[in-house]
């Protein structure tokens, strides 16, 4: 995000305020503050870890200001918090304890919130809506999705450094089937990087036709054999993006070969398929990404800027006439510009196919009767501020 250039400084005005002084203009520097990482904590604390070299420390023993205290943390097991009863809007604090149970498999959590064991469960099943909302204990809330599931193709590997061969691959999926197989109804055909949802988003970007015939034509042209391996990377995790990535890599392994390309089905636990995927280890990846803070930027410029090739831009794509535009559109106040801008920079990012946008799912959320005030986030967090149980 660039937040360590373009904070110059900050002040103290009184107990209760600060002033940020920035080196330049940033339109989505609000709006990145409304994120999680940006939540206030101790200075003091912050001071005693450095001392003892325990920096990583602030992330597995937080000390923050928010509605519930932290307690434990179990690896892979469970998170604890109980209420904080100093916390500055009390309204917000209406359960004692809250417990996050790490459950992977969707199976066990349905059965878990079927047998009471807990209130809210996170990432069903698309197959499992339909028996939970026929339960009479249960309430499944749904909203469109502020997010978007696609594939990344590296562009520093060979043959996906070539555009004919990006525009074959991409041209070779059956999207509206993987739709209908992995989403199964939970899910809109994507043609743009963005969500419709998203201010700037422009809706007359549409796909290139779904045709098998020409991608063959093109991966000709480009000299690439018949039998060409590919390496399609697949999450092990299921994300409101993508319900299934291991699906839809299958299906895509499918739609390539149909062109005569082979593509080798490879999946990691899910922080080393991350990390790995940050060192470009990678030719293809399933990914998705759901939007933090409303912003454009947390789009456009977090997933695909020259900026974010060693962070979030999995295409480790680098275009200077895409970046520009995108450059120039954070550093403006007129939201009309960034409209423009940010609409040129959609058109070139579908011209040069570093990605292929698959779906935009629809969120649900399946939580128990007795749940009172449970609002869905469009941006993929669970909040339990206000939340209450009917006892």
């Amino acid at each position: 995000m660039g937040l360590n250039t373009t904070i110059k400084s900050v002040d103290k005005l009184d107990d209760r305020t600060v002033r940020f002084n920035l080196n330049n203009v940033d339109a989505s520097f609000v709006q990145n503050l409304a994120m999680s990482f940006a939540s206030v904590q101790s200075a003091e604390y912050a001071a005693q870890l450095l001392k003892q070299g325990k920096a990583e420390d602030i992330n597995q023993k937080p000390v923050g200001t928010g509605p519930f205290v932290f307690k434990r943390y179990q690896k892979d097991s469970q998170i604890r918090y109980v209420a904080n009863k100093q916390y500055w809007k009390p309204e917000d604090v209406k359960l004692d304890n809250l417990v996050f149970a790490i459950t992977p498999d969707a199976a066990s959590r349905l059965q878990k919130l079927k047998a009471g064991e807990c209130q809210v469960s996170g990432y069903p099943r698309p197959a499992d809506i339909e028996v939970m909302k026929q339960d009479p204990n249960l309430r499944v809330l749904q909203q469109a999705g502020f997010n978007l599931g696609f594939l990344a193709y590296n562009v520093t590997h060979p043959p996906l450094d070539q555009l004919k061969v990006r525009q074959a691959l991409d041209m070779a999926i059956d999207k509206p089937a993987i739709i209908k197989a992995v989403y199964q109804g939970a899910g809109q055909l994507a043609q743009n990087a963005l969500p419709p949802a998203q201010w700037s988003y422009d809706p007359n970007i549409k796909d290139a036709p779904h045709d098998p015939t020409k991608a063959r034509a093109l991966l000709k042209e480009a000299g690439v054999a018949p039998g060409t391996t590919i390496n399609l990377w697949a999450m092990t995790v299921q994300r409101a993006s993508n319900p299934n990535a291991r699906m839809s890599a299958q299906m895509i392994q499918q739609d390539w070969e149909k062109v005569g390309i082979k593509a080798n089905i490879v999946s990691y636990e899910w922080g080393e398929y991350i990390k790995r995927a940050k060192n470009g280890e990678h030719d293809a990846m399933i990914y998705g990404w759901t939007g933090d803070n409303g912003d454009p930027d947390n789009w456009l410029g977090v997933l695909y800027s020259c900026a974010a090739v060693k962070g979030s831009n999995y295409a480790k794509w680098c275009n200077p006439a895409y970046d520009k535009l995108v450059l120039d559109a954070k550093v403006s106040n007129d939201r009309e510009q960034r409209i423009k801008w940010y609409q040129q920079a959609q058109k070139i990012l579908k011209e040069q196919v570093p990605i292929t946008p698959i779906a935009n799912s629809t969120v649900f959320q399946p939580l128990r009767k007795e749940v009172k005030d449970f609002k869905i986030s469009p941006f993929g967090l669970t909040p339990f501020y206000g939340v209450s149980l009917d006892k």
